[in-house]
């Protein structure tokens, strides 16, 4: 199965099975590119925020990673200013072709549930969760006020 038709066969499945707090929408000039909204999971530091971001399938697709990245600023230990992320079964010797994008993008949102400051790109962000948990709380939270409300 060609990328395309498998990225086509993903959207039309996440479309009769949406995933509750994501929206995504392909380019309609190239399926190899999708936008979309992350809704901050309630209870979590950043609930209340709508978080863009922007999904970028290789062609290669299965056998290679998609690269997602946020759009709208959030202060997390595996999110960076730039919006990468740092997500386990992105990175190149875990990712498989059996792994849809459906389940990149429910991992995503449980890592805005529970981050994980042993796999973090932001250092400082990652040391304040695992020693002031409120202040890191607080700063997430001002980033939702001021980014993603």
């Amino acid at each position: 199965m060609s990328a395309n038709r498998r990225i086509a066969k993903e959207y039309t499945d996440l479309q009769s099975n949406p995933i509750d707090n994501v929206t995504i929408e392909p380019d309609e000039h190239n399926v190899l590119h999708w936008t979309g909204v992350m809704q901050g999971p309630v209870g979590s530091c950043y609930e209340g925020g709508k978080f863009k971001m922007e999904t970028t399938f290789p062609l290669e697709y299965p056998f290679k990673a998609p690269t997602i990245r946020f759009l709208t600023r959030i202060y997390h230990p595996n999110i960076n200013n730039e919006g990468s992320l740092c997500l386990g079964l992105l990175k190149p010797d875990a990712w498989k072709p059996s792994i849809r994008i459906e389940h990149v993008l429910r991992a995503i949102l449980n890592l805005l549930v529970e981050p994980n400051p042993e796999d973090a790109i932001v250092a400082n962000a990652a040391e304040l969760f695992t020693k002031d948990y409120a202040l890191f709380k607080s700063t997430a939270q001002e980033y939702v006020r001021k980014y993603a409300g």
